[in-house]
């Protein structure tokens, strides 16, 4: 994708959002800059156990959605809850006055980038004796890890409906079940838990990665599924709308490519999976976000700008700079900003996502 300067750009971004505020933009878009515009729809993430001068200076401008934490990040319950202190005092010094968005992957059993609960894993969860009352403490748990360092949302529950045992997602104890109705019956039970903490819930990886076999990982290669549609629908994406009767706050995309649904494109990069099989079949009007935006299987897409780009395009509304390099996070906030101001994102489609992302970080502490 060819990089066209900031500065080059500036007058036909403020034209654009000039238009979209004349057009009566929602509150959450209105009256901010074409960056900061683009920085909404960016996580960001950085090296280390301390957030370095260049992401806060990003968050004092009002120009990023929020950061992603992972195990590098975290040396105890107390330093990650202090550096979360300081993210938030650089965001109270922003123009965007909602909360960040401040995340992790707390899972459960093996995936976990924070100590504490939830101990189980979802496998774990799936053979409890009481599966439901295991799946809502481990919802509880895991939003009071959370809220007690200071984060607001979970990448978590995975709704991936395993096939074989030792497959890739079964293997880390990942899928509660293979039975798609407990799956969704018990990501339901976690999701409200959750949210009622005051963290905010991801289902993930629509439309399923519960195929994959153990050697399949879309983080360092591409990945192809060939399930046919009906059993996609009625096994992959059947607990989904059990999460959204529960008002899941979020849904992430899959980077696998689903041939039933859209042969040519990895799923967060399909208007066809994102619009159509997420938004309009399934009926889901939460937040959208991406997996990692570097990841293998998006090797063929070119650049991160123009991963984001094609993300944003497709109806995805967070993109996830999850490479610990806050250089990563600005490419892609730099070209989402060269793309509204093109055209290349319309105005109306950004301003709804952003608006969306925006009512979410109103409702979180």
């Amino acid at each position: 994708m060819t990089r066209v300067t900031r500065r080059r750009t500036l007058p036909a971004l403020v034209a654009v959002v000039a238009l979209a505020g004349a057009m009566g933009a929602a509150p959450g878009a209105a009256g901010l800059t074409p960056r900061q515009l683009a920085g909404q729809r960016v996580i960001y993430s950085y090296p280390g156990l301390t957030p370095p001068d260049a992401l806060l200076q990003r968050i004092r401008a009002g120009e990023a959605g929020g950061v992603i934490f992972f195990g590098e990040n975290v040396q105890s319950s107390q330093q990650i809850a202090g550096v979360v202190r300081q993210l938030r005092a650089a965001s109270a010094q922003s123009p965007v006055s909602r909360p960040l968005l401040l995340m992790t992957d707390q899972e459960g059993g093996q995936v976990r980038r924070l100590p504490g609960e939830p101990a189980l894993s979802e496998k774990q969860v799936g053979q409890a004796a009481d599966p439901v009352a295991a799946a809502t403490a481990a919802g509880t748990g895991a939003g009071r890890t959370l809220t007690a360092a200071g984060m607001n949302v979970n990448l978590a529950p995975v709704l991936d409906v395993y096939r074989q045992a030792g497959n890739f997602i079964d293997r880390y104890g990942r899928s509660y079940s293979n039975d798609p109705a407990v799956a969704g019956r018990l990501g339901a039970a976690a999701v409200t838990a959750q949210q009622a903490t005051g963290v905010a819930a991801t289902a993930k990886h629509f439309p399923g990665l519960g195929a994959a076999p153990a050697s399949a990982n879309t983080d360092v290669a591409p990945v192809t599924l060939t399930v046919p549609l009906t059993e996609l629908r009625a096994k992959d994406e059947a607990p989904y709308p059990t999460a959204i009767r529960a008002a899941v706050d979020l849904v992430m995309l899959s980077w696998a490519v689903y041939p039933a649904l859209d042969a040519g494109r990895p799923a967060g990069l399909s208007p066809v999976v994102v619009r159509q099989e997420l938004r309009q079949r399934t009926g889901f009007s939460g937040v959208t976000i991406t997996d990692a935006l570097e990841a293998g299987a998006l090797n063929g897409y070119g650049t991160t700008g123009n991963r984001a780009v094609l993300a944003a395009g497709a109806g995805t509304d967070l993109i996830l700079a999850s490479a610990r390099d806050v250089a990563q996070g600005d490419s892609a906030a730099d070209a989402l900003a060269t793309a509204l101001g093109n055209g290349t994102l319309p105005s109306a489609d950004f301003t709804a996502s952003v608006d969306r992302i925006s009512a979410l970080r109103s409702r979180l502490p």
